[in-house]
């Protein structure tokens, strides 16, 4: 029986269909399964990266190892100061060596010797009885990988510990200013580091007593820095029951900062002010911190200073405070030194003329406007450059 073309095409496709649909499906399942390799790759790419891009990963690192070298500048400074030589670089060397061995504990700079000589064995091919070559390197990564694991253990033991600090310091400062009839207040704070030395805090003194302004800035960052601000927020808001002048006040947060100056090497500087809500006048005391900015509803700038030094320097010191009108539409910014010395790129600071001349300008109608406008202004000057010490902003406006 004779079989014509068409009817042989039709038999194949016929045939070849379930194969050509197994193929399909085949291809259909590796393709799949690209796509999801991809996607997981993908996924765990930005898990890791925290969705960062290559840039801004690579700013990051260097911040963090510029951050995490300072405790052994001092150390290689020290032979970097020496006259030049050949022996130079293998001092520096031996410096950073050094000072990484001085600040592990004895049982681990043991251990990190005993695996660095096993792993000069290995390279200079000295076999140590019945260990071998291959068997040295491998309990010399197997050990650093140990010591490793044990640092980072500490770090996130410390880092869980400071996180929980950071929370306590949080619950010591307002988080939303007081609502008092005829006056605007806005804040913000940046610490350089997890938790910072800088406080501000606005209450009234009684029910219907002034309105108590502060912001302080303890010398020192971090930890320290923060217990000891702890420390003035509980002085302040305890001697801030009490009846006594604005004067007293500050006499007696200087009492106590003395008590816990750590030998003189610990201060604080202070803004402290009385505000009535009512009439406006405003009673003062700037113990040693930048002065702040006062401007007028007429344009004029006035600067708050006094000659007082900062608290906890000398435990006799008499502070005397000042007096001025806060009139209706006039603002006060208050700011610590991490705003003028906020650094740019090329080291260069914003200064006190940039936020002179930000503050000159006719304010906003609020005062978290006015705020904003500071911090914004600070951002475009500093750019990508790290933040070197805490920044806490202040905004008084009277309505």
């Amino acid at each position: 029986m004779h079989t014509t073309p068409t009817e042989l095409r039709s038999d194949l496709r016929i045939v070849l269909a379930p194969k050509l649909a197994k193929l399909r499906q085949s291809a259909h399942n590796v393709k799949s399964q690209i796509r999801r390799a991809v996607w997981r790759s993908q996924d765990g790419w930005r898990r890791i990266s925290a969705g960062m891009e290559i840039d801004d990963l690579w700013s990051q690192f260097k911040a963090e190892a510029q951050v995490s070298s300072r405790p052994f500048r001092q150390d290689v400074d020290q032979r970097k100061d020496q006259a030049k030589s050949w022996k130079q670089p293998f001092k520096i060397f031996g410096a950073i060596c050094s000072s990484i061995l001085k600040k592990l504990s004895p049982p681990r700079r043991i251990f990190l010797l005993l695996t660095v000589i096993l792993a000069v064995l290995s390279l200079v091919g000295f076999e140590f009885l019945i260990f071998t070559r291959e068997v040295e390197l491998l309990l010399a990564f197997v050990g650093l990988l140990l010591l490793l694991v044990m640092v980072l253990g500490d770090h996130i033991s410390m880092q869980r510990d400071i996180e929980i600090a950071r929370e306590i310091q949080r619950w010591l400062v307002p988080r939303v200013p007081p609502d008092v009839a005829g006056v605007d207040i806005a804040f913000a704070t940046r610490p350089a580091k997890t938790v910072a030395g800088d406080y501000y805090d606005a209450f009234r003194r009684a029910v219907d007593g002034p309105l108590l302004i502060a912001v302080a800035d303890v010398a020192g960052k971090s930890v320290p820095a923060a217990m000891l601000m702890a420390t003035f927020q509980a002085s302040l808001r305890a001697l801030a029951g009490s009846r006594g002048t604005l004067s007293d006040l500050v006499v007696g947060l200087n009492r106590q900062a003395c008590s816990n100056n750590m030998n003189g090497r610990r201060f604080t500087t202070a803004f402290l002010a009385e505000l009535d809500p009512i009439t406006g006048g405003l009673n003062y005391l700037c113990a040693g911190h930048n002065p702040p900015m006062l401007r007028h509803q007429d344009g004029t700038i006035e600067r708050l200073k006094s000659e007082s030094i900062p608290l906890g320097i000398e435990l006799n010191e008499k502070y005397e405070t000042g007096r001025t009108i806060l009139g209706i539409g006039d603002v006060l910014i208050i700011y610590t030194d991490g705003v003028t010395e906020a650094r740019d790129e090329d080291g260069k600071e914003f200064g006190e003329d940039r936020l002179l001349a930000l503050v000159a300008q006719p304010p906003e109608e609020r005062a978290a406007l006015s705020l904003a406008a500071v911090m914004r202004k600070l951002d475009e000057f500093v750019g990508g450059a790290p933040q070197h010490d805490d920044i806490t902003c202040l905004v008084v406006r009277r309505t």
